[in-house]
């Protein structure tokens, strides 16, 4: 079964291809598995789920390949072993995406069950011969031994529950130790070698190790001094290579190296040629036909001379079925009776170049679906899409001829592009309004979701189509259509010309994915043209608008005009008689302090009343320059004269020059202005009118006696300056639009005339580079801060 799962970044699994071969493997439809793909993982049998996650987890961990064997049960109750592969590939947006092929190995499995079975009821007779036996736990203790006629140095009482330490080396010790541990762990057999020093000198032994009980092992140590020492026991050699010879589950020959001519073979050398014992020996593997490619056989001896070894070589071999299989040849010279021969050992890895053959192509049909599915998105030319599909596809599947018809109710069928080998003749422009051939090609296409004819000469068709299949030299034929809503519109059609073909299931799953997208290039045409239709009555909409929207603009432009002028007016009135009113009552005021002479020509008016008079025409009068001077900087901005000035000393001319007004309303400043801080590039009287209007915001809403703090501090390449007050607090509403330009409640407590004096504080402060705000705290208080950036250093270098 051949799979493509993508893992998306938040864990969730999109099972975007399922091969059909998921019905033999799981009994199951591709169509159950692509809707929910742990209805696999509910199939694996328990003691191999963990197993299964950890393998997963260190493929994600890692990005390599994936591989794991285990085993399922099957709805109908089966057991089966099953092995999967797969490549990992990390996308561009972090999602992982699977492509693998999962296969059934119960039958190998079953195998190598049988073979280990035998194996261990031989190990237990042939290996455990013993000259010293040992029985030892897993953490090293004697439980008991059998030493009758060996030599051993300690008696019985001196060994048997004591450990491994007491005893031995600790090398030694060591060694063995980790032998037990293998042992228990794996099963299976364990060999190790060590040497001891002994009254005979120092002497080789090998301890082989299997398992005799719960948590022990049975240990056979014999001495192997005379066999270290020998160059070979021909013997003891001939009993380990004909073991490994019968044994391996890797096919394994013996031949002659001149002639090539098999000496023996062993058993999964018969089962993987299909070549029974008595048909090989004697004979050579070409007189076998057994090689695919005969330079091979000279390549393997070429080698074999060069280096006296071959390791991995990859060959194709041909069995007695005919079945082409590929494996890697590792082979060694050894002398027979003093006769050269190839001892060969055979790596089947058929099964591997068929996964990644799959995965290739797999890779290969997924760039052309992600190719054409890129085109159909960044390209508006429908002929171009359609021509360069039906090229890249045919030489995908490698066939002779891929081409598009499409049904067109104002000329009949036709076929509008067209890919074809050059020895066969062309269907491009191929055109048809036989209503009865088009009904017939029609209900071909819509009985079956696919057209699928590997050999046109074994099935029963009409004489028109029949008299097609000539003229076009077509021998197999593979067809999917292509829907618009729900209806045929047309389809892709790959044909084989040169003889009959058997269509694979990645070809069919390619054809329909491509005419799915061709379906949407073909519908994306569609809706292209009906936007153009569309975007060219919009055009005509949009140019009558703008016409309509540039006469507005020009009454607009008349009515600034107009206002410009009537504001100018007005505020030049206003100011004129506000400063008359402010003039008269000065004089009025100072009147009253003279003798009676003054007094009898004089309006008899309070003193407060005169200075409040005074104090409403001065805020008028403010209010007037606000707005003269907002209306002047939206449309020309702020005019600054900016010197390069020291802020400190900036700061104290000031607070200098606020002094008074300080004085007046009782206030303690607290002044923690640093004396080193750095040149700025300002306009000093900007300034000066922003630090007023922040004190004086304080001072209009608090009673007398206020404490104000005043700090600067460099932060970055600004300077920051914050006045904090232990006044009345604001709302996050009040704080968040205090510098904006808008007309206050009634009731609120800013006016109308400060109001404006913080939108323009506002609007100096940027023009320098800066920003202002205000902070409100929880308890008491309000922090005002405005930024200014430091001067340049080529501005204070030229200074």
């Amino acid at each position: 079964m051949v799979f493509q799962v993508l893992e998306q970044q938040d864990g969730s699994q999109v099972v975007k291809y399922v091969s059909s071969g998921c019905r033999e493997l799981y009994e199951l439809e591709p169509e159950v598995i692509m809707a929910d793909l742990q209805v696999l993982h509910q199939l694996v049998h328990p003691q191999d789920i963990k197993a299964l996650a950890e393998s997963v987890d260190v493929a994600k961990a890692t990005l390599s390949p994936w591989r794991w064997e285990g085993r399922i049960i099957t709805p109908t109750g089966k057991l089966k072993w099953i092995q999967g592969a797969s490549q990992l590939e990390r996308q561009s947006n972090g999602d992982l995406l699977w492509e693998g092929l999962v296969m059934d190995i119960t039958d190998r499995k079953q195998a190598e069950e049988q073979l280990r079975n035998s194996e261990m009821r031989y190990k237990a007779i042939l290996d455990a011969i013993p000259d010293l036996m040992f029985r030892l736990s897993r953490d090293g203790q004697y439980l008991d031994l059998k030493g009758d006629g060996a030599n051993i140095v300690l008696s019985r009482e001196e060994i048997v529950g004591k450990n491994l330490q007491d005893i031995l080396p600790s090398d030694v010790v060591a060694i063995t130790q980790e032998a037990i541990a293998k042992t228990l762990n794996s099963q299976n057999l364990q060999t190790c070698e060590y040497q001891l020093p002994t009254p005979l000198g120092r002497r080789d032994y090998e301890a082989r190790l299997v398992v005799s009980g719960a948590d022990e092992v049975l240990a056979i140590v014999r001495d192997i001094t005379e066999r270290k020492q020998a160059e070979a026991n021909l013997q003891s050699l001939a009993q380990k290579y004909s073991k490994a010879f019968r044994c391996s589950p890797n096919p394994i020959t013996l031949s002659t190296l001149q002639e090539g001519r098999y000496i023996e073979v062993n058993d999964s050398f018969v089962r993987l040629s299909d070549f029974q014992r008595d048909e090989v020996i004697g004979r050579t593997a070409f007189e076998l036909n057994m090689w695919v490619d005969k330079r091979d056989r000279m390549k393997l001896l070429q080698q074999m001379q060069a280096t006296g070894f071959v390791r991995n070589l990859e060959v194709e071999f041909r069995s007695k079925s005919e079945k082409i299989i590929t494996a890697l040849v590792s082979a060694e010279i050894i002398d027979l009776d003093g006769i050269p021969c190839i001892l060969a050992v055979t790596h089947d890895i058929t099964e591997r170049k068929q996964v990644e053959a799959q995965l290739r192509f797999s890779a290969q049909r997924d760039r052309l679906l992600t190719e054409t599915l890129a085109r159909i998105r960044s390209s508006l030319n429908l002929d171009q899409i359609l021509q360069t599909t039906v090229t890249e596809v045919r030489q995908f599947l490698q066939a002779d001829r891929v081409f598009i018809g499409l049904n067109d109710p104002k000329v009949g069928g036709r076929t509008v592009a067209e890919s074809v080998d050059p020895n066969y003749p062309p269907i491009l422009g191929w055109t048809t309004e036989d209503e009865t051939y088009l009904q017939e090609l029609k209900n071909l296409l819509t009985t079956n979701s696919v057209r699928l004819v590997e050999d046109v000469n074994e099935i029963v068709v009409s004489p028109k189509l029949r008299a097609h299949y000539q003229q076009f030299q077509t021998r197999a034929s593979l067809a999917v259509p292509i829907l618009l809503n729900n209806e045929l519109f047309g389809a892709l059609i790959a044909n084989q010309c040169s003889g009959p073909r058997q269509w694979q299931t990645i070809e069919i799953d390619l054809l329909q994915q491509m005419s799915e997208q061709l379906a949407i290039a073909i519908q994306q045409a569609r809706l292209y043209q009906e936007l153009a239709t569309l975007n060219t009555n919009l055009e005509h909409q949009v140019e009558e608008r703008t016409t309509q929207l540039q006469q507005k603009m020009l009454e607009l432009e008349g009515l600034q005009r107009v206002k410009d002028v009537v504001l100018h007016t007005i505020a030049h009135d206003l100011r004129t008689a506000v400063m008359g009113n402010l003039m008269v009552l000065k004089n009025l005021l100072k009147g009253q302090g003279q003798g009676k002479e003054a007094s009898q020509f004089q309006i008899p008016v309070s003193h407060s009343v005169i200075e409040r008079m005074i104090q409403g025409n001065d805020r008028q009068l403010g209010m007037i320059d606000s707005l003269l001077e907002i209306h002047s900087c939206q449309g020309q901005g702020i005019a600054l004269r900016r010197e390069l000035v020291h802020f400190n000393t900036v700061l104290k001319c000031i607070i200098k020059d606020l002094q008074p007004m300080l004085n007046q309303n009782q206030v303690t400043l607290n002044n923690l202005v640093p004396e080193d801080l750095p040149l700025v590039m300002a306009d000093p009287t900007r300034l000066q009118k922003v630090v007023a209007n922040l004190f004086t915001y304080s001072l209009q809403n608090n009673p007398p006696g206020l404490n104000f703090t005043l700090k600067s501090k460099v932060e970055g390449d600004m300077i920051r300056t914050e006045i904090q007050d232990n006044g009345v607090v604001m709302s996050k509403l009040e704080c968040d639009r205090l510098f904006d330009l808008y007309v206050p409640e009634p009731q609120a407590c800013c006016s109308t005339s400060m109001a404006l004096k913080m939108y323009l504080s506002r609007q100096i402060i940027q023009a320098h580079g800066g920003e202002i705000g205000i902070i409100s705290h929880r308890k008491r208080g309000l922090t005002f801060w405005f930024t200014l950036p430091l001067a340049a250093p080529s501005s204070t270098t030229r200074s």
